[in-house]
């Protein structure tokens, strides 16, 4: 099980009110009355055993000051406006921060694994492309599932790559910003089309210039024939389609992760194919969608996992009217950092569980933390959600579940980007191959030699019938594990794992 018991659910900060609370002078009785109270208001409540004391003294804290319209001079704390109270008082801050001090652990212990880590190829033969002359900074890699091609993206030029069979590649364009996402399309004309989600800058900030753009991918000369769908978005992650209207036209749901400003946004496609796009969703941190009729009414719905702030999973119902409605099924403390989600019945009861992943670890606690991994959620009916089971990994970022082996249950794929590259470098990619019924042998294949994944992508690569793995690698930056120097190909873009697991 996890280290934190639980998930806290609450509201958002809108429509909260700034609940008064009455101090008794005790800070151990005070700090953490003063934490359900004011804390909750914009997310989960965060364990005090979640992070280490000097984490949280020297790191969030601060942080977190300006949210609560308290600021910071060196190591004493002020109120800005002493006559505000609509953060916290002076005195009731004061009190936040000495309960955190005081019951805070001086470090937080390692998980150990239930099952510990078996290093072999499990199966799986590494194909790899020759090195290019550039350092790799692959931020996407993708399959057409209409005609088998494989795609990727890189951070430093903006260029989208296509690979053949031989993983040679051929630079194909530039985009205007590094491609994260890609949805595949066939177009009004019958071309195939790639629908790529444009992210701006990398890492968290509040500057929206991401873009969705349409990319004629049959075209002989890719820069000619691309159309921005959207603009001036903030951090765009992923697109998904569905004709939420039913009007007989494909529209579109980005994730806008942003930073501090974000949203859900909806874009409705007109007749003559130009898009209205409104928000759906007003908060930050949205890091994946999918979408599906939900509520079995014959209408889509978008599901949606936020990785920042008030994290969680939400669900967004057709309202049949050209909206949804919204309803919150999951929250996660913010130092989870969630990452992806996927949707599957593990336990074969027709209710689909929940494959979920957190680990993003490059916000203000850049610590190695014993809850961050992977978990399947068991749906006990109308989405209600129950921990069954849960696997840690440092740092982990996404997961993929897909029957591997051919034995007719479900096997797991994670990647891991913000791994303990120093200590424990065999996280950073494992195979979860299951023998019964959430009972898993988890591979440890050696491939954290060749590169850094930041992106994976499951599809039959040779055509032999089997589910292949293409890593890709971001081979620098984001570095946050004192005196660790990588050892791994910074000229390897990609690698792809062939699956040769006999039945």
């Amino acid at each position: 099980m996890a280290v934190l018991s639980g998930i806290t659910f609450m509201n958002g900060c809108k429509g909260k009110t700034n609940q008064p609370y009455k101090l008794t002078g005790n800070v151990m009785v005070d700090g953490p009355a003063l934490a359900q109270v004011k804390c909750t208001r914009c997310h989960a409540l965060v364990p005090v055993n979640a992070l280490s004391k000097n984490v949280w003294e020297k790191h969030v804290l601060p942080y977190m000051a300006s949210f609560m319209h308290v600021s910071i001079y060196g190591s004493t704390y002020y109120k800005r406006n002493p006559a505000d109270t609509t953060g916290v008082t002076l005195q009731e801050w004061l009190t936040l921060v000495e309960y955190y001090k005081k019951a805070a652990p001086d470090t937080l212990l390692a998980a150990k694994k239930p099952v510990p880590l078996i290093n072999d190829w499990a199966g799986f033969t590494l194909k790899k492309p020759a090195p290019v002359n550039y350092t790799s900074f692959t931020t996407m890699v993708a399959v057409n599932p209409y005609t088998h091609k494989l795609y990727s993206a890189d951070f430093t030029n903006s260029k989208l790559l296509g690979w053949d069979s031989n993983l040679k590649p051929d630079s194909l364009g530039t985009l205007p910003s590094p491609a994260v996402n890609v949805g595949f399309a066939k177009d009004t004309a019958g071309n195939n089309a790639g629908f790529f989600s444009c992210v701006g800058r990398l890492e968290p900030a509040d500057f929206p210039n991401g873009k969705v753009v349409k990319v004629n991918l049959d075209a002989k000369e890719l820069n000619n024939d691309q159309t921005f769908i959207a603009s001036d978005l903030p951090r765009p992650q992923q697109t998904v389609f569905a004709d939420f209207n039913k009007d007989g036209l494909q529209d579109m749901v980005i994730c806008g992760q942003g930073k501090l400003k974000g949203g859900v946004f909806l874009l409705k496609q007109n007749r003559d194919h130009t898009y209205n796009q409104e928000t759906i969703f007003d908060k930050p941190g949205a890091v994946q969608a999918i979408t599906g009729d939900f509520n079995k009414d014959g209408w889509p719905d978008v599901m949606v996992l936020t990785g920042s702030g008030d994290e969680g999973l939400w669900q967004f119902l057709n309202n049949q009217k050209g909206g949804f409605t919204t309803k919150n099924l999951l929250h996660f403390p913010p130092v989870y950092g969630s990452t992806s989600f996927q949707l599957a019945d593990f336990d074969h009861d027709g209710n689909l569980d929940l494959i979920y992943t957190c680990g993003y670890n490059y916000r203000d606690s850049r610590r190695i933390k014993p809850y961050h991994g992977l978990y399947i959620y068991t749906n006990t009916g109308d989405w209600n959600f129950k921990q069954r089971w849960f696997y840690p990994i440092n740092g982990c970022t996404k997961a993929i579940a897909v029957d591997f082996d051919g034995d007719g249950d479900l096997d797991i794929a994670t990647i891991a980007f913000f791994a303990d590259m120093k200590n424990s470098p065999a996280e950073e990619f494992i195979y979860f191959e299951q023998n019964k019924p959430f009972d898993f042998k988890p591979h440890a294949i050696p491939v954290s030699q060749y590169g850094r994944w930041m992106c994976m992508e499951v599809a039959d690569q040779n055509n032999d019938g089997k589910p292949d793995i293409i890593l890709g690698n971001y081979s620098s930056g984001f570095m946050f594990i004192d005196s660790f120097k990588p050892n791994w190909d910074k000229k390897l873009p990609l690698i792809v794992l062939e699956n040769h697991i006999k039945k």
